[in-house]
């Protein structure tokens, strides 16, 4: 697949179409502060939009590697006046909305990319459809909202027990008054605002809030060491940190000494145990910005360009320092609006679940930004969500769309499933025969032949009905999973229950979804089709068309911050994203991921196996296993590190306890163990039969040799966010889980070796 030459602009300029209603170009009224008035009355001219840079026709493109390019700087805020007096934000005035033009003028750019936090990119425009949608920043998508759905309730968290919410004008108050104050405290242009805490409206407020006051948005994971807070932080510069409680506070003032940039903390929940002049509680820092005039942030809203830099995401880091990934506000903005016209919503009256991290890319996409475009209400689940909470917020909830990693669906299923083998023998077989109706229906649907098959009505009063409201998610139209690899066995569980998992494809630099599975279209182990105005090119694939995928669209990001040589390393000479996936298309263009091109074990003998299929294939045989991780690389063979499903505790972590459904698989078997260290003590025999039959099944479908797994062990310690060895959205890290149990490797491969 290439780009046709059209496909860009050849000049550069374009004039866009919009709305004399909806716009200003110079004033704008105060927005009414009446429960009843949600209609903006915006006035002045019209503007066209210039779409200033260069197309490939006119000027060489650099690659990141070579020469930077040198782009005109948008103004700067002038300096704001050092006094402040303590105003209450209980209340939130009515503010004057910025003036914010639908078509806007982009900041001057020849380069598709760019590492330097100021350097604006050309847009991968195209002469028509999707992809030539007039660019927009953050703040005129915001705006757009709060007039269309200003009164309708936005933000809902619990305080004291009891919902409290926001409504979308006072989401949009609450976030010019924090980029008041973030500019009052001195947040310098294009630097970073680090956020450090569990999924709240602070957060939410905190990040759009610094990018209106023209600064970049930077997630931290609350799992991060104090070591890996300072690198995000030094590396975006930042001026500003926002932390969540005591917890993430100490971390950072553990490395304060190595944060030049840093001028102040806030702390959003709980009062500061120690006082300090740049330290502030969350109420401290939303009144310091009050006597900044409307004018002054205005003015740097208005200096704000779609083509420039507003967010960072930064990797996880598993095999080195993380990379923070430059978003542009078109990135952000375009990739929302293209990705909110494949699903099926209703204006203002969705609701979603923030749960998942927020520096993590899909989250960030999926809670902030889509649910932006179609006015959505979004409720914050508890710090303690993957720890057991999350149910009771989704009961409460009761989502219209929820988005899972792939861990959380397992835990769903094996919870339901622990249920499920406590109930009576009648009970089970009404289950089993409703789960094979489900099945059968949601494949009939997967194949567009929508066949009802009988009894199915019966199956959804006696079981559907109550598996969906006893999770919460009766009113859910669509459930996604994405961010990890999900097995067929838990696709296939969940749609017996008839509520099939949509799967989505991306990554942080392609701004979260760049295929993406919907009701209509979809097909089991696939991640979908690709976003409208996107491309997907497979490069050199081999004969099954297994090949490297790459990206094209206005959702590919900018570069990486200060990092020129690994952004030539993902963007290829003509803009392409390279992946690092391996995949491959069917006859109906559904893509298929197969493997990922570092996670490959390349053995001794120089056969390339991706680990991913082997190891779900034998959690699909073994249903005891929680984890399984393929080792062999450089090897002479195949071996396996082995969990135990287990008990977790209210922390998260792992314990001792066997799960209920091993359990029942030791009564089933006359095992008398309760632990998982008794049954690796004893090497439990009827568990490791079951271990070992169910590797011969799925070695007997190897189609070599080489990819047959010869040792396996079990470790004590089943895989955690808290132990390292899962990433904070529960991504296996393979290179640190290696390190964490080399012993325990070479012993299998030390062994094999004396044999020989």
């Amino acid at each position: 697949m290439s780009i046709q030459g059209d496909s860009v602009m050849s000049n550069g300029v374009a004039v866009m179409d919009v709305n004399t209603e909806s716009i200003t170009s110079q004033k704008a009224h105060t927005m009414s502060d009446s429960k009843t008035h949600s209609t903006v009355i915006l006035n002045g001219d019209v503007a066209t939009a210039e779409l200033s840079g260069s197309s490939a026709s006119e000027s060489q493109e650099t690659h990141p590697s070579g020469t930077a390019e040198t782009l005109a700087e948008p103004p700067r805020s002038p300096e704001l006046e050092e006094a402040t007096e303590e105003l209450s934000l209980e209340e939130p005035k009515a503010v004057p909305l910025s003036t914010a033009t639908l078509a806007t003028t982009l900041a001057p750019a020849d380069q598709l990319w760019s590492t330097s936090r100021d350097k604006a990119v050309r847009l991968r425009m195209e002469g028509s459809g999707q992809a030539s949608e007039t660019p927009i920043t953050i703040h005129q998508m915001f705006l757009q909202t709060v007039e269309k759905y200003g009164d309708h309730p936005a933000l809902v968290s619990k305080h004291e027990g009891q919902w409290v919410t926001l409504t979308w004008r006072q989401y949009y108050e609450q976030c010019r008054a924090a980029a008041k104050s973030f500019l009052k405290l001195g947040l310098e242009r294009y630097h970073g605002v680090g956020i450090l805490g569990f999924n709240s409206p602070e957060w939410f407020i905190s990040d759009i809030g610094c990018i209106l006051a023209g600064g970049l948005a930077t997630g931290i994971y609350t799992t991060n060491s104090p070591e890996a807070c300072q690198y995000v932080a030094a590396n975006c510069e930042a001026n500003i940190l926002v932390v969540e409680n005591q917890k993430q506070l100490d971390k950072i003032l553990q490395v304060k000494d190595q944060l030049p940039h840093l001028k102040a903390i806030v702390q959003y929940k709980g009062e500061l145990q120690q006082k300090a002049p740049f330290l502030y509680t969350w109420a401290e820092f939303m009144k310091l910005g009050e006597d900044v005039p409307n004018e002054q942030l205005n003015a740097v809203i208005d200096s704000l360009r779609a083509n420039e830099c507003c967010t960072l995401i930064y990797t996880s880091g598993t095999t080195g320092n993380p990379k923070g990934v430059m978003l542009s506000h078109d990135n952000v903005t375009w990739t929302a609006h293209t990705a909110s016209t494949m699903v099926d919503y209703v204006p203002a009256t969705e609701v979603v679940v923030s749960y998942l991290p927020l520096s993590h890319v899909a989250a960030q996409m999926f809670d902030m930004w889509i649910t932006m475009v179609f006015g959505a209400t979004i409720y914050f689940a508890e710090p303690d969500a993957l720890k057991g909470s999350l149910g009771i917020t989704l009961r409460e909830a009761r989502p219209t769309f929820f988005m899972g990693v792939p861990r959380v669906w397992e835990k769903m299923q094996e919870k339901m499933r622990a249920i499920g083998a406590k109930a009576s023998p009648m009970r089970k077989r009404v289950a089993d025969w409703a789960k094979s109706i489900g099945l059968q229906y949601n494949y009939s649907a997967m194949s567009g032949e929508n066949q009802v098959p009988w009894g199915f009505m019966l199956a959804n009063n006696l079981v559907f009905k109550k598996v969906r409201a006893a999770l919460g998610l009766d009113r859910c139209k669509t459930c996604f999973t994405g961010a990890a690899p999900i097995t067929r066995e838990t696709l296939e569980y969940f749609m017996s229950l008839n509520l099939p998992l949509m799967e989505l494809y991306g990554m942080s630099e392609s701004s979260g979804p760049h295929t993406v599975s919907v009701n209509n279209a979809y097909c089991i182990t696939s991640c979908g089709k690709v976003m409208p105005g996107c491309k997907t090119r497979l490069d050199n694939p081999d004969k099954d068309g297994n090949g490297e995928i790459c990206f094209w669209g206005r959702n590919v990001f900018m570069g990486y911050l200060n990092m020129p040589d690994k952004t030539a390393e993902a963007l290829d000479q003509d803009g392409w994203l390279h992946s690092g996936d391996l995949g491959r298309h069917d006859q109906r263009e559904f893509l298929y991921i197969t493997g990922r091109i570092k996670e490959l074990i390349i053995t001794a003998g120089g056969e390339n196996i991706p680990p991913v299929p082997i190891e779900d294939a034998l959690k699909a045989e073994v249903p005891i296993i929680s984890n399984v991780m393929l080792i062999g690389d450089k090897l002479k063979f195949l071996s396996m590190l082995l969990t135990l499903k287990c008990v977790v505790d209210d922390n998260g972590d792992p314990t001792d306890e066997l799960s209920p459904e091993v359990l029942d698989f030791c009564q089933q078997h006359s095992v008398t163990a309760t632990k998982v260290s008794e049954i690796v003590a004893n090497k439990e025999p009827a568990i490791y039969k079951a271990i070992q039959e169910g590797l011969e099944r799925v070695n007997a479908r190897a189609t070599s040799n080489a990819q047959k797994v010869q040792k396996w062990v079990i470790v004590e310690r089943d895989f955690s966010i808290g132990g390292g060895e899962l990433g904070p959205t529960m991504k296996l890290r393979r290179p640190i889980v290696v390190k964490m149990y080399q012993e325990k490797i070479n012993e299998m491969y030390a062994v094999a070796t004396e044999k020989q």
